[in-house]
């Protein structure tokens, strides 16, 4: 399931925030889009996703438009969690989950034994088995971010687009988020792209690295090859130590500076 967008351009009223951008999402690896505030990794995300129509250009899975296909059709190749999602009021967790299996329904076909199971594995994948019959709006932050990505799950797409899915999170929660979405790319070869502000998550937990200033792409590639001292001071206006994380051997960058356009005191 390739998914790719050709001389993109996306804006809010006249003012592009995407311009003229070409990117390939690599199939069944795990693809972070970092870039400062504003610099419109968010809304490539919301391109690819469909839920921003372009400017200019157009997005392609598997060769086809996505712009021509219709939503049901979408939803069931292409999974999307945006930032911050509306919580309903009095969901359970498994009503939630269940939720995931709409693209699969048709108008005389009920709720069947695939759907069920489907929602149970998406359950037993994120830890939530225990919490089934909870009201959404009873769990920690943590837990409400793993219900939202268990209905993703049950979708049972190829591809999974993620806006921020550890924004608002302790330092514990976001590890077991990102831990989770990594298992399920290495389990199940899910395709996941994920926006990140955190450039040592995303330097340890994604195959590929899209750097973005001023909604154009600077740098692509492995993390090795893109998270550098050069490429975090044009990127972000940071000075940094790119050195050796412990844990993985890939880059960790730890702050020289304040940023250079900070104000002194």
């Amino acid at each position: 399931m390739i998914l790719e967008a050709r001389e993109l351009t996306l804006a809010y009223g006249r003012d592009p925030v995407v311009a003229d951008l070409s990117v390939r999402i690599p199939e069944g690896r795990v693809t972070a889009l970092v870039g400062a505030n504003a610099s419109g990794k968010s809304t490539l995300l919301r391109g690819l996703a469909r839920l921003l129509r372009p400017a200019r250009g157009a997005v392609y899975l598997d060769g086809e438009p996505i712009a021509r296909m219709g939503t049901r059709e979408v939803a069931r190749r292409l999974a999307v969690l945006p930032q911050g999602p509306e919580l309903p009021e009095g969901v359970t967790v498994r009503e939630l989950v269940a939720h995931g299996r709409y693209p699969h329904q048709r108008l005389l076909r009920q709720f069947t034994r695939a759907d069920e199971a489907a929602v149970e594995r998406a359950l037993a994948a994120t830890g939530l088995t225990a919490l089934a019959e909870r009201p959404l709006d009873e769990l920690s932050g943590g837990r409400r971010q793993h219900a939202w990505i268990a209905m993703t799950l049950a979708q049972e797409t190829e591809v999974m687009l993620l806006d921020e899915p550890t924004t608002y999170l302790d330092m514990s929660h976001q590890v077991r988020v990102l831990d989770l979405l990594r298992r399920l790319n290495e389990e199940e070869g899910r395709t996941i792209v994920m926006v990140l502000h955190d450039l040592n998550q995303a330097a340890r937990y994604a195959h590929e690295v899209f750097a973005i200033r001023a909604g154009r792409l600077v740098a692509s590639g492995p993390p090795a090859a893109v998270v550098t001292e050069a490429l975090v001071r044009e990127v972000f206006g940071l000075d940094v130590h790119v050195i050796e994380d412990p844990a993985t051997g890939g880059p960790l960058c730890v702050p020289a500076a304040a940023p250079r356009t900070a104000e002194r005191p």
